[in-house]
């Protein structure tokens, strides 16, 4: 299983937890499970299909619009990240 992190200012989304954790080959597939666990994030992270253009999505601290952004691979050693967008 992927763990999934979240930055402090994003924990109020997601109840308080820090840390999570979700199955998926692929980003999309981890979303996918994550949301299954509570399905108001989706809403956050990717309220219209894609992710959230406000909140920095990271495997392994590699910015996943630098990878193939929802169909990135994931292992589950991999850690995912949410933190929002920095200026």
């Amino acid at each position: 299983m992927a763990i999934i992190r979240f930055a402090h200012i994003l924990r109020g989304f997601v109840g308080g937890p820090t840390e999570m954790s979700a199955e998926g080959s692929t980003l999309a597939e981890v979303l996918t499970d994550l949301y299954q666990s509570d399905s108001k994030l989706k809403e956050q992270i990717q309220p219209h299909g894609d992710l959230n253009p406000l909140i920095a999505v990271y495997i392994n601290w590699q910015d996943v619009r630098n990878l193939q952004g929802l169909e990135t691979n994931i292992c589950s050693t991999d850690t995912i990240t949410f933190s929002p967008v920095t200026c």
